[in-house]
C-alpha cells in the first residue's frame, strides 16, 4: 500500500481497521464484535447505502435501543462461543503440530534411570567423546511439579533432587 517508507504511518489506520474487522479464524467472529457487539459499518457503506443501513434509518429510536440492549444480551454469549472456538481452535492446532515429537516418559517410584550430564567442567580430557548420561540411579520418589529424589544402587541419597526432564529410563 505504501509506496515509500516514510508514509506508513498514514496508512496504519486503513490497516488496523482491516485487522480489526476481519474474521479471526480461531474464534470466527471479529473482534470488533468481540468488543462492541456489533459489526463494524464499513466507510463504503456509508456513501452508497446498503439495506442495513436504510433499515436502521427508517427504525424509530425507541426500538434501535431496545434491539441494542437484547443485542448486549446475546453478547456474552457471543464471546464464550468466540472462546469456545479458540479453545478448540488451539488443541487441533497442539494435535496437528506440538504433540507429534512428544514422547511421554513413563517414570514412576522404584525405576532405574539415567539422568543428563550437563554439569560444564573445565577442561575433560575425553571432549567431544565424554558420556551424556550418568547412572543407573533409583527413583525414591516423585515430587509434585516433577522433582524426583535420587538414590545410587548403593543406597547413598543425592543431596539435591532432579527435574523428570532431565531422567530417561535406564533398561539393564
Amino acid at each position: 500500500m505504501s509506496d515509500n517508507y516514510k508514509d506508513w504511518p498514514l496508512k496504519m489506520p486503513f490497516v488496523l481497521w482491516g485487522y480489526r474487522t476481519s474474521i479471526r479464524i480461531a474464534s470466527e467472529a471479529t473482534p470488533y464484535y468481540l468488543v462492541y457487539g456489533m459489526e463494524a459499518v464499513q466507510p463504503i457503506v456509508l456513501d452508497v447505502p446498503s439495506l442495513r443501513i436504510l433499515l436502521e434509518s427508517q427504525v424509530p429510536e425507541a426500538d434501535w435501543v431496545q434491539a441494542r440492549y437484547d443485542s448486549l444480551d446475546l453478547l456474552d454469549e457471543r464471546r464464550l462461543n468466540a472462546l469456545y472456538q479458540v479453545q478448540l481452535y488451539q488443541k487441533r492446532i497442539e494435535r496437528a503440530f506440538i504433540n507429534k515429537k512428544v514422547k511421554p516418559r513413563k517414570i514412576k517410584e522404584g525405576d532405574l534411570v539415567l539422568k543428563s550430564v550437563r554439569a560444564l567442567l573445565p577442561v575433560d580430557p575425553r571432549g567431544k567423546f565424554k558420556p551424556n548420561w550418568a547412572g543407573p540411579y533409583l527413583v525414591t520418589r516423585i515430587l509434585i511439579g516433577g522433582a524426583v529424589p535420587l538414590t545410587d544402587l548403593d543406597g547413598n541419597d543425592f543431596s539435591n533432587p532432579t527435574n523428570l526432564d532431565q531422567l530417561k529410563k535406564y533398561y539393564p
